[in-house]
């Protein structure tokens, strides 16, 4: 049965469910997107799945050929210093402004998060993926809460092609343990309202990020 929300609703999660897909690397990179077959999947007309796939193709995780139809794009790993050089201003900034303007949404889903990580212990989870999905999720709500649209919106694009290489990574080397315990760190940071602290600690955890990478790659 067809989802009846809205068309801009449906679209929304259309791109939100694909968007986790195409990240994490459970639509690998080249594989065809079948829209008959996607818009079964998901529960959604023709029209939302489109505009879905034209945010996609904006974020650069897909591509269209006229007459051959969509595609997931390559994991360009060339693209990572490129990459790593925004992030590793961009990143310090939004834990900052993060820490400086928390409002009350924003700091109950922080200490939900902390609190769930410090629980589970994701980065001891033999599925290199649960701390990957960590990651992004604590990126996400942190870009959120430095409550800058044009800050957020260029983060999760950067945010969301490094995470790809990492996935593209993790079968040969699993995420280190450390770079997933640092979040508790960060986010107490950002709760505690100590901007510089928590922006120094995503410099290094961006950082740290690169040369695993580059040790991996």
């Amino acid at each position: 049965m067809k989802n009846t929300g809205s068309s801009a609703s449906l679209a929304t999660r259309a791109f939100e469910l694909l968007q986790d897909r195409l990240i994490f690397l459970d639509i690998a990179p080249g594989d065809p997107l079948n829209e008959t077959k996607l818009g079964l999947e998901l529960e959604v007309g023709r029209t939302p799945l489109r505009e879905a796939l034209k945010r996609l193709e904006s974020e650069r995780l897909v591509t269209t050929f006229p007459r051959r139809g969509t595609f997931a794009t390559s994991v360009d790993i060339t693209v990572l210093s490129e990459v790593s050089e925004v992030r590793e201003v961009l990143e310090p900034l939004a834990a900052r402004l993060a820490a400086q303007r928390l409002d009350h949404r924003s700091r109950g889903e922080l200490e939900n998060l902390k609190g769930q990580l410090d629980a589970a212990s994701p980065g001891d989870s033999s599925d290199p993926q649960d701390a990957l999905r960590w990651d992004s999720t604590i990126h996400r709500a942190l870009y959120h809460a430095a409550g800058n649209a044009h800050l957020e919106a260029t983060l999760n694009r950067y945010g969301n092609l490094a995470t790809r290489i990492w996935c593209l990574a993790a079968t040969r080397n699993p995420t280190p343990v450390e770079h997933i315990a640092i979040h508790s760190q960060l986010l107490d940071a950002v709760l505690s309202g100590r901007g510089e602290d928590a922006a120094e600690i995503m410099r290094e955890h961006v950082g740290e990020f690169e040369q695993h990478m580059r040790k991996v790659l």
